[in-house]
């Protein structure tokens, strides 16, 4: 589908919920409709890493976005299944699941009787690469994002761009109609984009990957910006539950040239704090290169950063590993800030701090050092136990066919031969789930269509709910509870805390302590930009923030 079919597709699906976007054409009228609206989204970035830190910041980063923005400290990001894909989702269509149907990395579709990657797309090719790592689309995205949104709202006028390490990030936050995403090909090491994107791959890209910045940083060792010991905000250097890169080395100084050797590939960037340079690095030249702010229509930038990525859980949130990361992001974000005042003017541009996904201290970490009653759920052992109960209810049969993230897939076709009612079977699996250690709740989904789940504990999975893509019975685990699996690593986080400031001449410094959901930033970005809210958006303005 063509960039033009895609906005005329959301523009009629916008006009059908009764907002007359043509009406509103956004150009550039107000003082305070900023040129550029900048996302900085940390991919596991907890709430309280900036008062932890605080003391080591420096003022222009971390500290100026506190100082002068207008910061939300208790924002919700309410999600049955909390990854990076469901949260970005959420976070740049403002719905839930169950409406842009990304309800998972994957999810199995009963059609095609496979697994279905959230982006996966080989109808479009790499661009920028030999690799296959930009065979990627939005094309399962099933809802606007806010850059599509303003696209339509200025009539493809305004430029919208995406930056991230991971190609999820990436899609995910750009949407459908943007000029262009690019995230890291750990193959090569360069900044690369889909054809789904970009047709003819930016020269000036191509200068950037000929710096050859992968490579540089792999040549040098990971040593602490401060002395390791005034690290007093983590644990000890070789605290004894880390287990390091290849469960080997968790102390620093650590020699990068030799973890890319052991590793085949420029992966493991993503776990450094020189990942995040790179990225901002590359949004720099980006905004220089596309002109970004430029003219009377405001155009938007999503620049995704980490938090030593899939190595998360390897050093926990406490290790010093991760302040490092945080302190060298600090400098990154002043980085950006400094070029941002020199191009555009002190506080003329929106700057947003968010989170697609909070982390979460290991079990062990919860256990040894705090006694919490806290612990591991096997999915394994639970289905296969499962298995055994359906065989002796309903006779000998695959009676699962797929089990997915914290969901199972019936075989439908098998239920019916048997004629054997899916609503029972459903709500045996949900009941039996249920009476494992460490499951919060199991739920038929033939109770959604049954039931009132708008509010509560239940409404998270509700929402997360989508009829042609989620499981016949999803669960939840209790809070710290986390899933293990023999040959798999575990990447599972259920902290619905993430950071969530914005800063810039378009809002006050102010602090909202009330509970407000992630779901409010699209609405509230398009109500700054003074473009109308779609009606299917599922939050709210902050109107406390707005002057």
């Amino acid at each position: 589908m063509t960039k033009l079919n895609i906005l005329s597709f959301f523009l009629f699906l916008t006009l059908l919920c009764g907002n007359s976007l043509i009406a509103q054409t956004s150009k550039k009228t107000d003082a305070n409709v900023p040129r550029l609206v900048i996302v900085l989204s940390v991919d596991q970035m907890r709430t309280d890493y900036l008062t932890r830190y605080w003391n080591k910041f420096q003022s222009g980063g971390f500290k100026r976005l506190v100082n002068e923005g207008a910061v939300c400290s208790n924002a919700q990001l309410d999600l049955h299944v909390q990854k990076i894909s469901t949260g970005t989702a959420t976070l740049f269509t403002g719905v839930y699941p169950a409406t842009h149907g990304i309800v998972g990395d994957e999810w199995y579709d009963r059609l095609k009787k496979k697994q279905i990657n959230c982006i996966a797309d080989d109808y479009f090719i790499t661009v920028g690469s030999d690799s296959k790592e930009g065979e990627r689309s939005a094309a399962k995205l099933l809802s606007p994002t806010i850059g599509d949104l303003i696209k339509i709202n200025t009539h493809n006028k305004s430029k919208v761009f995406s930056v991230a390490m991971n190609d999820v990030s990436a899609v995910l936050s750009a949407g459908h109609a943007a000029n262009g995403a690019y995230w890291f090909d750990t193959q090569n090491g360069n900044m690369i984009s889909s054809s789904y994107y970009v047709d003819i791959f930016p020269e000036w890209v191509r200068h950037f990957n000929e710096n050859g910045y992968a490579k540089t940083y792999t040549q040098r060792s990971w040593t602490t910006l401060l002395p390791v010991k005034s690290y007093e905000e983590s644990m000890g250097d070789d605290y004894i539950l880390e287990k390091g890169y290849y469960n080997k080395w968790n102390t620093f100084p650590y020699n990068l040239k030799k973890i890319k050797e052991i590793a085949g590939s420029y992966k493991f960037l993503k776990t450094t704090p020189f990942g995040n340079t790179i990225v901002k690095d590359f949004a720099l030249d980006l905004i220089t290169a596309e002109a970004l702010g430029t003219d009377e229509y405001p155009d938007f930038l999503t620049v995704t950063l980490t938090s030593m990525d899939y190595e998360n859980n390897s050093f926990g949130p406490a290790s010093i590993e991760m302040e490092d990361t945080y302190l060298r992001l600090d400098q990154d974000i002043a980085s950006i800030f400094e070029f941002l005042d020199k191009t555009f003017g002190k506080g003329n541009s929106l700057v947003v701090l968010t989170s697609a996904c909070s982390s979460v201290y290991p079990v062990d970490y919860m256990k040894e050092e705090f006694n919490m009653p806290v612990g591991t759920f096997s999915p394994e052992s639970a289905v296969a136990l499962l298995k055994s109960f359906l065989n002796i209810t309903y006779g000998q049969g695959d009676w699962i066919e797929v089990v997915g993230e914290q969901q199972l897939y019936f075989n439908h076709e098998l239920l019916e031969k048997k004629n054997i009612s899916l609503e029972d079977i459903q709500t045996k699996s949900a009941n039996f789930i249920n009476q494992f250690e460490g499951v919060k709740i199991a739920l038929p989904s033939s109770s959604f269509a049954q039931g009132d789940y708008s509010k509560g504990q239940l409404a998270v999975i509700a929402n997360s709910y989508n009829f042609k893509r989620s499981g016949d019975v999803l669960y939840q685990l209790e809070d710290g509870w986390q899933p293990v699996y023999k040959y798999q690593r575990t990447i599972y986080n259920d902290n619905s805390n993430i950071p969530l400031i914005i800063q810039g001449n378009a809002v006050k410094h102010t602090q909202i302590r009330s509970k407000i959901l992630g779901e409010d930033l699209v609405p509230t970005i398009l109500e700054i930009l003074h473009m109308p809210v779609p009606d299917h958006c599922s939050g709210n303005i902050l109107e406390e923030i707005l002057w």
